[in-house]
């Protein structure tokens, strides 16, 4: 487990296969995720409602928690009553305060303990642990992240603000038809591997091979994460990127943003497609989709015209990789320096985390 991956790709090995079978080193990088920032939501998730559970962080962090919005204000809150430990908030609403339906405790939509049936007669009560813990919440554009530590948002977010900041995240329409939550027999890892490259677009899959130029296919690192940009062979089918855009003058069918640990964020001309992804033991991992819409006339089109197909040409051969990992005639790989840029960029990423767990 104490290993090192070579800082130059051209001698780098990958990772060994015990990261993708091993529970004491899953563990050790889930304990990572409780330091790095999440996403929870889009702001416009809240235009009917104003609580939401966040059930895939819950599932990624084994940490319940909700957000909840008043006057404008979001913010993200345990979803344990601080009486006898029973989730208060189980779906969606659009409340006043928040109620625990076990024993009746109240709390308002700050987390502030308002009130208990039969405490009449309780000394030194209520006091601050009775308020339910807040933790770290950041809005940028629009889209909603938290954090259960302290930790730097603005370095988590520069690169996407420098690259697609242009662009009215804030206004996309949360599409509640585009949600999917997928479970795999593969290790999370092996997954965020096949996301990272685009090594495999041609032999995987065919019709997204055929609206993108695989010889222009773009790989971009950055502190926490990795830029992959997709360019159109069809004009017709890419972003009207403004001037200020670093990209202007080229057909960009998509970006692909993966933000350490495990959020994916797909950029499309139409809109927005969020992947989580979520270790559920060292060969099960959850797959959840969110989507939100900005320009409903080019949905269907281009790269992101069939996700599900793609989604599901990848989770074959994520779980095919997981049954080859598993053989003890199989250690390590090799990288390709020009297409697996960001897959090396990820065990250099999970080596630290390690070390530093």
């Amino acid at each position: 487990m104490a290993e090192e991956i070579h800082p130059n790709i051209k001698f780098a090995n990958t990772i060994s296969s015990e990261y993708y079978t091993s529970n004491k080193i899953l563990n050790l990088i889930r304990g990572d995720f409780n330091r790095r920032w999440l996403f929870c939501s889009h702001v416009n998730e809240f235009n009917e409602n104003n609580v939401m559970p966040l059930k895939h962080i819950e599932d990624t962090l084994d940490e319940a928690l909700i957000i909840t919005k008043k006057d404008e204000v979001f913010t993200v809150l345990s979803n344990v009553c601080t009486h006898r430990g029973m989730l208060i908030c189980q779906k969606k609403s659009n409340t006043k305060f928040l109620k625990c339906g076990y024993h009746g405790r109240v709390f308002s939509l700050d987390g502030k303990f308002k009130s208990m049936p039969e405490f009449e007669n309780v000394e030194n009560f209520p006091s601050k642990k009775d308020n339910l813990p807040d933790f770290n919440l950041k809005n940028w554009k629009g889209l909603l992240f938290a954090s259960i530590s302290d930790n730097d948002f603005e370095n988590f977010i520069c690169e996407l603000d420098k690259r697609i900041g242009w662009m009215p995240i804030e206004n996309f329409k949360d599409d509640p038809s585009r949600f999917r939550e997928y479970e795999i027999k593969a290790n999370w890892a092996l997954y965020v591997d096949n996301y990272l490259e685009g090594f495999h677009i041609p032999y995987v899959h065919k019709d997204l091979h055929e609206v993108l130029e695989y010889g222009e296919y773009m790989t971009e690192l950055f502190d926490n994460g990795v830029l992959q940009i997709g360019i159109s062979s069809n004009p017709n089918d890419c972003f009207e990127l403004p001037e200020s855009s670093p990209d202007y003058g080229l057909n960009i069918a998509a970006y692909y943003y993966w933000l350490y640990p495990n959020t994916m964020l797909n950029f499309y001309p139409w809109g927005l497609s969020v992947n989580m992804i979520i270790p559920i033991d060292v060969n099960r991992t959850k797959i959840v989709y969110k989507g939100y819409v900005w320009k409903d006339e080019l949905l269907g089109k281009g790269a992101g015209g069939d996700l599900d197909k793609v989604e599901m040409e990848d989770q074959g051969i994520v779980e095919a990789v997981q049954r080859g990992v598993r053989s003890k005639f199989y250690d390590k790989g090799r990288f390709s320096p020009k297409k697996e840029r960001g897959v090396h960029h990820f065990h250099q990423m999970l080596v630290k985390s390690i070390k530093e767990n």
